[in-house]
């Protein structure tokens, strides 16, 4: 089972086809953004069939995206500019706030617009060939992929401005320690390890993963009093579902494997 759009593949793999593998197709352009491939971004994460239970977001060619295409750069009056940044609003949080966990395979150019949508996804992998850079500052522009939110809970505010101000690159093993990644792999191996994880999360019960997406990065935003709440609620719920049920009959019955996996 597999789709082709012009600028993006989406095909299927692992056990049952759990795992969505989308691929940005614009190897020749370092997988530039242009709107149409935003497009299909939204239109792929938006309509992932209920068999997937996991994706991994990847790049064709020497880098993962080195950001906006700029031969779609073009002057726009406010309102244009507004309804433009609003569209990639929707497409990444297609992906951040989505029906299942996304990991996203980092090599080469990670810039830009390109880590705007690397941010959007839950866990980065980034080989060592990866490196950084928010070039808007020095272009007149600023982020409007949803950057300014994102990019600041990965590595704070003062580094992010740092970046735009003077053009700042990090490379991959900064980047890991900065927290642009949670995996350093050897050049050439982040694909490769995206899948190992995409699979074993996709082994994890479905409530919990939405509740990890959609639950927690809102309840790390709340006053304290409002997060125990929350936090309640969605852990009644999360292990009120029949698969959590059976997983700790599962567990206690000794049917189920203790072993923690290393990362």
């Amino acid at each position: 089972m597999q789709s082709k759009p012009k600028d993006l593949s989406v095909s299927y793999a692992g056990a049952s086809q759990q795992i969505a593998v989308v691929r940005l197709t614009r190897g020749a352009k370092r997988n530039a953004l242009s709107d149409g491939l935003v497009a299909e971004l939204r239109d792929a994460f938006q309509n992932l069939p209920d068999t997937v239970r996991a994706a991994v977001l990847d790049g064709e060619g020497e880098h993962f995206c080195a950001g906006l295409d700029l031969s779609e750069l073009k002057e726009r009056d406010a309102g244009q500019g507004l309804h433009h940044s609003r569209s990639w609003h929707v497409a990444l949080d297609a992906i951040q706030y989505g029906p299942v966990p996304v990991v996203a395979a980092l090599h080469g150019a990670v810039v830009g617009g390109g880590l705007e949508l690397a941010a959007s996804a839950h866990i980065r992998v980034a080989d060592a060939t990866t490196f950084y850079a928010l070039p808007e500052g020095s272009r007149g522009i600023f982020v409007g992929g949803g950057g300014s939110v994102r990019i600041p809970k990965l590595i704070g505010v003062a580094r992010m401005t740092d970046m735009m101000l003077t053009g700042r690159v990090y490379n991959a093993e900064d980047g890991e320690r900065l927290g642009f990644a949670q995996y350093g792999v050897p050049a050439g191996s982040a694909f490769d390890k995206a899948m190992e994880l995409a699979e074993r999360i996709a082994g994890n019960a479905p409530l919990t993963n939405y509740a990890l997406m959609h639950a927690l990065p809102r309840i790390a935003e709340q006053p304290a009093d409002h997060g125990y709440l929350t936090e309640a609620l969605i852990s009644a719920i999360a292990q009120a579902a029949p698969e959590a049920k059976a997983r700790v009959r599962d567990f206690l019955a000794g049917k189920a494997g203790t072993k923690v996996k290393k990362g």
